[in-house]
């Protein structure tokens, strides 16, 4: 079947017809990338596990169950999810305390090293649901370099899934939010790109299912170049 380049939420494949059944690399213009943070640059998992797990038990809550409705979400909207209003205050601050002083323990997400090396800077923002200094403190603890661009969970009056965070950061590097590609591994965030505009790539196995345009492993061998992001086959979870 053949491509539309005109569709905004359709993938490019490089090259002509499929040989020997081999699948092709796919192209998904992309005048600029908004990443989103954890469990897409870093890979936070182990750390939030422990914090919210922490966390739940001394609410007197299921950690299961909180972990359930954490990921890609702001800390203060999961709270109020589950605590009474008197008390989400003060919870809210105990968690993103706990947050940060796990923060110390995330790794990189292979691939992210080489792709943020590569990237302008004028090109890519990351827009996360966390705080500034949790962003921070993640993405130097796994080696990564800090944005020039990032909208934070307290910079938006709604948290994912809504998109005021990606139209955001669209804005913030000059461009429409149909122009970017959203990379997110949550489905909360996969419904804020796609509600934004923006194509979305999955990242990682949570994203499956979830409405992204394509899903990848991971970000190793990602490239991005004159406005277009390579997508290896090697790496597709789950195609267009």
């Amino acid at each position: 079947m053949r491509e539309d380049p005109a569709a905004p939420h359709r993938s490019q494949a490089r090259g002509g017809p499929l040989q020997q059944g081999r699948p092709r690399d796919l192209i998904l213009p992309a005048r600029g990338l908004l990443f989103d943070n954890d469990g897409v640059l870093v890979d936070s998992d182990a750390a939030v596990t422990t914090s919210w797990s922490r966390w739940a038990l001394e609410q007197d809550l299921d950690p299961a169950g909180v972990m359930a409705v954490v990921h890609g979400r702001r800390s203060a909207d999961t709270v109020a999810d589950l605590v009474p209003g008197e008390r989400r205050v003060a919870a809210t601050a105990l968690i993103d305390r706990y947050e940060l002083e796990d923060a110390q323990t995330v790794p990189a997400v292979a691939g992210a090293a080489d792709l943020l090396a590569s990237l302008p800077a004028a090109v890519w923002a990351v827009v996360t649901s966390g705080t500034p200094a949790l962003a921070t403190a993640r993405l130097t603890a796994a080696g990564l370099p800090l944005p020039e661009t990032m909208v934070t969970g307290p910079d938006v009056r709604a948290g994912k899934p809504d998109p005021e965070c990606y139209r955001l950061g669209a804005r913030a590097l000059g461009l429409r939010p149909e122009d970017t590609v959203v990379l997110e591994d949550s489905p909360a965030g996969v419904a804020s790109g796609r509600a934004a505009g923006a194509r979305v790539l999955g990242i990682g196995e949570r994203a499956l299912g979830c409405g992204a345009d394509v899903v990848v492993r991971d970000l190793t061998g990602l490239r991005w170049a004159d406005g277009l992001l390579l997508v290896p086959a090697a790496a597709v979870l789950q195609p267009t």
